[in-house]
């Protein structure tokens, strides 16, 4: 490796120290009691918890609860899975840039495990206050409550087992994706952090191979579960852009967030190699994938709003005309588009990180209310909205999350020392 690489620490690590620990535990703390004073509110039938129909029965304040615990298990699960193809992503394409912070990218799937343990016990306790087509009624032609359309639908969720059983299909996906999401995170995990201890390229190239299969299953899994965590929520519509559109949500939450913690790292004083030429190139995908997010959003209320059928523009109309959910419809646009479009437009916006910390936060905040709305509109109808509990929870999770990711990162080497791309992104300049 060239002289001037190796003037550079390359077998630092990431001390995680009290001193660190302490403000994200004091938010967790504060997200708790948020959460709990949320929980006492709804169970008094404060605010929009007031009882009333929604889906067709008696609405109690734990839907709520259930509502959010879904919401912000599938958001920050995705987050953890965009970290770890993002990874695969630089080495599948031979990337060289990124070469000092794939590691940094490759922590946040550290909450992987964590969120298929969550994701699968939140289903099971309350599926049938998330999902409308888990009931058995619905499939029950002698039922007066007999959904022809779900009923179409039901193989999709109970094959081979008879509709409106067990969804065994259903599962078997989850556990499938989450399995699979997990193994290929240890298998890119081991394999680099084991480059460290050889020489040559032939780890990397390991790497690469289980970089491009890793890259293949997610493409399938990552849309089949937008499908089947989110989409399902609204039994009745479907949209061919959905799998395209939660991806590219995940996607710019995860980049985000990796952007975010290299900025952190490099104020600690880590990171050495990280230049503003690397964090330019972060800022450029971040602003990127914002305009592409922004795309699918447009494409798909244009089509739906364009072709005006009954079945498909329901989906818009339950939310744009409501008085909880309306307003955030252009809290999204203006947080997830408008201000990162207006901030990051410039070269020198997206080469520093005040600029970067304070748009890719605004983003992570900003893509939670994008699934928020995507979740609580078919679960709660007009008993949703965000309050104590919605705030609490997302403080809860995001501090959990940053707590297991930089933990994971502590546990090795920041920089691949080894990886026979690091002079070239030691000399990047755009």
């Amino acid at each position: 490796m060239a002289h001037d690489v190796q003037n550079y620490n390359l077998d630092q690590k990431f001390e995680f120290t009290a001193a660190l620990k302490k403000p994200i535990m004091t938010v967790l703390v504060i997200g708790a009691v948020l959460l709990g004073i949320g929980i006492v509110m709804a169970m008094m039938g404060g605010g929009h918890e007031e009882a009333g129909e929604a889906g067709g029965h008696a609405f109690h304040w734990y839907e709520r609860l259930y509502a959010n615990l879904w919401i912000n298990n599938v958001y920050f699960a995705g987050i953890a899975i965009i970290g770890v193809f993002f990874f695969a992503i630089q080495y599948a394409a031979q990337a060289g840039w990124s070469a000092p912070i794939v590691r940094v990218m490759l922590s946040l799937g550290n909450w992987l495990p964590y969120a298929a343990v969550l994701m699968i016990v939140t289903f099971f306790v309350a599926n049938h206050d998330l999902f409308h087509w888990t009931h058995a009624y619905l499939f029950d032609k002698n039922s007066p409550e007999y959904d022809k359309i779900i009923d179409g639908k039901g193989a999709f969720f109970y094959w081979p087992m008879e509709k409106g059983t067990f969804p065994i299909f259903y599962i078997a996906r989850m556990v499938l994706f989450f399995g699979f999401w997990v193994f290929f995170f240890n298998k890119l995990k081991s394999l680099s952090f084991a480059e460290d201890n050889l020489n040559g390229g032939h780890s990397w190239f390991k790497i690469r191979s289980w970089s491009a299969y890793f890259i293949i299953f997610f493409a399938v899994s990552s849309s089949i579960a937008a499908w089947d965590w989110v989409m399902s929520i609204d039994t009745h519509w479907f949209s061919t852009l959905f799998g395209w559109y939660v991806f590219s949500s995940w996607f710019v939450a995860g980049l985000s967030a990796i952007t975010l913690i290299t900025i952190f790292l490099k104020g600690l004083g880590y990171l050495e190699m990280v230049n503003e030429n690397h964090v330019h190139d972060l800022g450029k995908f971040v602003f990127g994938f914002t305009i592409f997010w922004t795309y699918l959003w447009f494409s798909q209320f244009l089509l739906i709003y364009y072709a005006n059928i009954p079945e498909e523009s329901v989906y818009f109309l339950e939310r744009l005309e409501s008085d909880v959910y309306g307003p955030f419809i252009f809290v999204n646009i203006l947080v997830n588009f408008v201000l990162p479009f207006l901030v990051l437009m410039t070269r020198d916006s997206k080469r520093h990180g005040v600029f970067l910390k304070l748009v890719c936060s605004l983003i992570i905040a900003g893509h939670w209310v994008d699934f928020f709305l995507m979740v609580q509109p078919g679960t709660l109808g007009h008993n949703g909205g965000i309050g104590f509990m919605e705030i609490g929870m997302f403080l809860l999770y995001g501090s959990a999350v940053t707590l297991v990711v930089l933990g994971g990162l502590a546990k090795g080497n920041l920089i691949p020392k080894n990886h026979p791309m690091l002079e070239e992104s030691y000399h990047h300049h755009i």
